[in-house]
């Protein structure tokens, strides 16, 4: 297939001023107020853990900043599904993931009509 130049989309390139979100903040609040918003239930822990769950219990989101074993794993953020039907899976993040990559994650799971 050829197409013409004319007919190709512009590139986009973002200046790097444009991608700041591409450095973890080690912040929570994109992930905790979009679940928040959602209604959610959500566990503040004295360590200063985080855990939530969907209204349905079958999600379940950890943000674990101050869990040993998290940490000697190399993750901050922990996504346990169990599905209606089929095996439960885990979804882990490292501690580098910006959390505007682990919301987006959650936004597309939790739009997916076979969650």
């Amino acid at each position: 297939m050829n197409a013409s130049a004319a007919l190709l989309p512009a590139a986009v390139r973002p200046t790097v001023e444009d991608r700041d979100w591409l450095s973890s903040d080690h912040c929570a609040d994109q992930v905790l107020g979009l679940l928040d918003a959602l209604g959610w239930a959500i566990v503040d822990t004295p360590e200063a853990n985080v855990h939530v769950t969907s209204p349905d219990g079958r999600v379940y989101v950890g943000w674990l900043p101050e869990d040993p074993t998290a940490w000697k794993r190399g993750i901050v953020w922990r996504v346990q599904v169990q599905p209606t039907e089929g095996d439960p899976w885990t979804q882990e993040f490292g501690l580098h993931t910006p959390s505007e990559a682990v919301a987006g994650f959650l936004a597309a799971l939790i739009a997916s009509p076979t969650r």
